[in-house]
């Protein structure tokens, strides 16, 4: 299928964009994303191997769209599950989730009630 990337055009076919990122290991994730072969790569990354070009040369729109076009599923920013939701537990919150467990705090220690002074003879 013929598709212009930064004002180039390339003429891509599915099964050759998959060979091309055969071997090649996926970097974070931290925006638009598509699932080649099992695996999730940023769009940015998949643009870069298949045209050649420097990542700044393009944007990752016009990558979605021509990889949705040849049959990939493409996420956006916004649909990419969020790293920063993991991060905000506290290690409590972390150890119970690995466990499998409810987090429960423990609770503070109980202040002595004020009254009277305990201990003291009334003469």
């Amino acid at each position: 299928m013929r598709c212009v990337i930064a004002r180039f055009p390339f003429d891509l076919f599915k099964n050759e964009v998959e060979d091309s990122m055969k071997g090649i290991k996926p970097e974070p994730v931290t925006g638009d994303a598509v699932v080649i072969s099992r695996r999730v790569y940023p769009v940015k990354q998949v643009g870069e191997v298949i045209t050649r070009q420097d990542r700044r040369d393009f944007s990752s729109a016009e990558v979605v769209r021509a990889l949705s076009k040849l049959g990939f599923t493409c996420r956006t920013a916004e649909t990419a599950p969020a790293p920063a939701a993991a991060a905000a537990r506290t290690p409590l919150e972390t150890a119970s989730a690995l466990l499998g467990t409810p987090a429960v705090a423990a609770p503070a220690p109980a202040a002595p009630a004020p009254g009277p002074a305990q201990g003291s003879d009334s003469l």
